[in-house]
């Protein structure tokens, strides 16, 4: 097992909060050694199951190419080790993808070069929809079903952002003020049965588990989600990197035992909607009387 690269569950992150943070348009995309395998798993994804996993309205195929135009640039700049492109060609970790090619639409070029699923979101009169997404890797969710929608309907279902609350409001009114200049960007976590990347099947919908269990068998999905606006189109590009780990991995964190503990203390506090949005009802205990066990057993004495 890997150190996990991100732990929000330590507490830096509250669940079902807005959270954002300015960040550094430097750190916009990272890619690590694990983006051969994400990249791979994207190509069969798109092979088998392109329906899934990209969506496009009509009149956005401008800022799909906007989006791939600045994607492109920044990672030749940021990560010329890893990118490099020739002509209508860039190469990535030994792989070409070939920007001439006629059957991709910009975004779908755009999300194979990069771990990160990639959503355009455009202001409409009712709000900021989702217009243009290339998801691979869904935490427990359709994209078509999400397709076409405002964010009030997107997030309908978590608890505390649904229409006509302070959050709902309140993430329009970010969107509508996002800067150029200023990209942002927040983390999110949940808790799987599985370390499948490709979830499209909502919590909601999946048999409940409760049968007994390891912290080497429940896996933490951290979710490090950016939002960058588009200088011309002044659509929004929202990106999702997901990196999942068993739970047990955090003992090889410097703090493990205080990190087991914060871990414990923040499933603990979620409501029971909330610990039903996350599909946790039937876990939640054991989850926390085991991260508590591990929390004492790896305390200094």
């Amino acid at each position: 097992m890997t150190l996990p690269t991100y732990t929000p569950y330590d507490g830096s992150s509250q669940p079902f909060t807005i959270g954002l943070l300015p960040l550094d348009i430097g750190r916009w995309i990272e890619p690590d050694g694990d983006l051969p395998r994400y990249l791979g798993e994207k190509q069969l994804l798109l092979e088998t199951r392109r329906h899934e996993i990209f969506v496009a309205e009509e009149g956005t195929d401008a800022a799909q190419q906007e989006c791939l135009d600045l994607l492109l640039s920044y990672l030749c700049e940021a990560h010329p080790d890893l990118y490099q492109r020739n002509g209508s060609l860039v190469e990535v970790v030994g792989k070409g993808v070939d920007l001439s090619n006629p059957s991709l639409p910009p975004l779908l070029k755009a999300g194979s070069l990069v771990a990160d699923d990639l959503v355009i979101i455009r202001r409409k009169d009712n709000g900021w929809h989702l217009v243009a997404a290339h998801v691979s890797f869904p935490s427990s969710w359709s994209l078509h079903e999400k397709f076409g929608k405002p964010m009030q309907a997107i997030h309908a279902d978590v608890p505390g952002f649904g229409e006509g609350t302070r959050n709902a409001a309140l993430i329009t009114r970010i969107f509508d003020n996002l800067q150029v200049a200023q990209p942002v960007e927040r983390m999110n976590w949940s808790v799987n049965a599985t370390s499948d990347l490709f979830l499209p099947l909502s919590k909601h919908r999946r048999p409940p588990q409760a049968e007994a269990f390891t912290l080497a068998e429940r896996f933490a999905r951290v979710e490090r989600q950016t939002l960058r606006k588009l200088p011309v189109s002044g659509d929004i590009v929202f990106t999702i990197r997901v990196y999942v780990d068993p739970i047990a991995a955090i003992v090889h964190h410097p703090k493990a035992g205080e990190l087991a503990a914060s871990f414990a203390a923040q499933l603990e506090a979620l409501d029971e909607q909330q610990t039903a949005y996350k599909g946790l009802t039937l876990q939640k205990a054991e989850l926390v009387a085991k991260l508590r066990m591990l929390a004492r057993e790896l305390s200094p004495a």
